[in-house]
């Protein structure tokens, strides 16, 4: 009861704010200027990332989201794929399509026809509107727009590289991984001039700084997405820290506490200084992940650490 009067309640205050006013359409050609702004390391503002399209203001991973995340002045939104039984490339996060849509069973069991029939829930559970995009729908959604990090691309790498040059998206595409570093150069070395590869890097694993040191030299990282489990545990955070200034960017996830030592959403509703602030000023972050995208943009644009 109580998860349903709250979602009731966020629901209400989307109908309160469902229009434009205070926002700004994106120019065409940003996307390119927030490439730039990354590969240079500009330090001097702080990349914000919508988790699966900002999902609390429409279906998570729907081109809604992508659309709102936009409008808000997010940088780069975050996408996840899945392949159909007719190898079409959709917009999905899960491998079953239950909790996200009003269909039943694997992904790979549906064609896109039939997948086209279904309806997106919202954060609460319940049907919306909103159809599946396919990867193709989304890109065009975005194009020129917003920074687009595609997880899970890697497995169908393949099949993502024709819809990015039919789409004229190539260049507005930041893939990570943990494979190393030798391994993605003989994968992704000729894509590596347009689509940004970023590594990710769990702290707490013993080879954390010998794999850094791999990526720093071997791949030269516009950024590199950090992990870390426990608050206590500083001393590779700030390690990294100090060996990535000046030579990439630093990516921290706040979506749950353990992958930023206790720094994350939940907190910063109580002590955004606490979250945010602590991985920027104290750790270097430069990107955030988040699924609360306007509160970190608030947060950030009171510091004139956003436009």
């Amino acid at each position: 009861m109580t998860r349903i009067i709250s979602c009731l309640l966020a629901l209400a205050v989307l109908a309160g704010c469902s229009g434009n006013a205070g926002r700004t359409e994106a120019p065409e050609n940003r996307a390119e200027g927030l490439r730039e702004r990354l590969l240079a390391g500009d330090t001097s503002a702080v990349f914000v990332v919508a988790h699966r399209g900002d999902w609390r203001h429409a279906p998570e991973n729907s081109v809604a989201a992508i659309e709102h995340s936009i409008d808000v002045g997010v940088d780069v939104v975050e996408l996840d794929l899945q392949l159909t039984r007719d190898s079409v490339l959709i917009v999905m996060h899960d491998a079953a399509l239950d909790r996200t849509t009003t269909g039943k069973g694997k992904v790979a069991d549906w064609t896109l026809d039939s997948i086209r029939t279904l309806r997106l829930k919202n954060g609460c559970g319940i049907r919306t509107k909103h159809s599946v995009p396919t990867l193709e729908e989304a890109l065009l959604a975005a194009k020129g727009r917003v920074l687009v990090n595609l997880d899970k691309a890697d497995r169908y790498f393949d099949l993502v590289v024709p819809v990015l040059e039919r789409t004229g998206t190539t260049r507005q595409i930041v893939m990570k991984g943990s494979k190393p570093a030798d391994e993605v150069l003989a994968l992704y070395g000729k894509y590596l001039d347009e689509v940004i590869y970023m590594p990710v890097v769990n702290l707490d694993n013993a080879d954390a700084a010998e794999l850094m040191q791999a990526y720093v030299s071997d791949l030269k990282p516009a950024a590199c997405e950090l992990l870390y489990a426990r608050a206590e545990d500083t001393a590779m955070p700030l390690r990294m820290r100090d060996t990535l200034r000046g030579r990439a960017l630093i990516w921290y996830n706040t979506l749950w506490d353990t992958l930023c030592g206790g720094h994350d959403d939940d907190l910063s509703l109580e002590d955004p200084d606490a979250a945010f602030g602590y991985l920027v000023d104290t750790l270097g972050a430069r990107i955030i992940q988040t699924d609360r995208a306007e509160h970190l943009l608030d947060y950030l644009r009171r510091r004139g650490l956003h436009d």
